[in-house]
């Protein structure tokens, strides 16, 4: 994290998230952001870099860290951010109906376990429900070369979204070694124009799957 140019993302699986909010809304637009898994909140400094004024929630199950992390890692000054201590699915819960969201971030799977009940048809649904009409669920599943996990978790937001989309480093498919694949949610059909932007942005060599691209690597529910 650079905190001179919170515009510049070292880590490459954040950068990947960082591409897909840029084509969330018009370039600089303000939008409303849900983090679930609020980390170093990289990304909520990389959201109020490049579209100043939005308005972010950050959740996050360790209140230590996050104590920390906004003490020793001041915010930028204008950012709008609202924290919550708790967990991600009893915080979804806990906002106002009348909040909804341009973009909700999952970032909390680390690994070949996850937890029962996020990692599921339901979840996804209800964080849907929190989706804007042009909203885009981002979650980052941290997996092991057999993609056990990718795998449940693209079959459970194909339940739960309209369509959806695999974007990672290209040796991930190939479950070459373990790695984060980053999936996206959205709320009408995956746009072509999407791939080739993401595609050309990076990191590289990337690889993005949609439709029965997806279906070979992951299998149809």
């Amino acid at each position: 994290m650079n905190l001179a140019d919170p515009s510049e993302i070292f880590y490459e699986y954040l950068r990947r998230i960082g591409h897909v909010v840029d084509l969330a809304a018009e370039p600089g637009a303000p939008i409303s952001a849900l983090h679930l898994g609020a980390g170093a909140l990289t990304l909520a400094r990389y959201v109020q870099a490049t579209r100043p004024g939005s308005e972010q929630y950050a959740v996050e199950l360790e209140r230590e860290l996050l104590d920390f992390v906004l003490q020793q890692l001041p915010l930028p000054e204008g950012t709008i951010l609202h924290t919550h201590i708790g967990d991600a699915r009893d915080a979804l819960a806990e906002l106002s109906a009348q909040v909804l969201f341009d973009v909700v971030i999952l970032d909390i799977f680390s690994g070949p376990e996850a937890p029962a009940h996020i990692a599921c048809r339901e979840f996804y649904e209800e964080a849907a429900a929190r989706l804007g009409p042009e909203g885009v669920l981002i979650v980052n599943v941290g997996d092991e070369p057999a993609l056990t996990l990718v795998r449940s978790q693209v079959a459970a937001m194909r339940q739960a979204m309209p369509d959806v989309a695999a974007f990672a480093e290209t040796g991930m498919f190939a479950g070459r070694y373990p790695g984060n694949i980053i999936l996206v949610g959205t709320r009408r059909p995956w746009s072509p124009e999407w791939t080739a932007e993401l595609l050309a942005r990076g990191p590289h060599p990337a690889t993005l799957l949609t439709g029965m691209d997806l279906d070979r690597i992951t299998g149809r529910p």
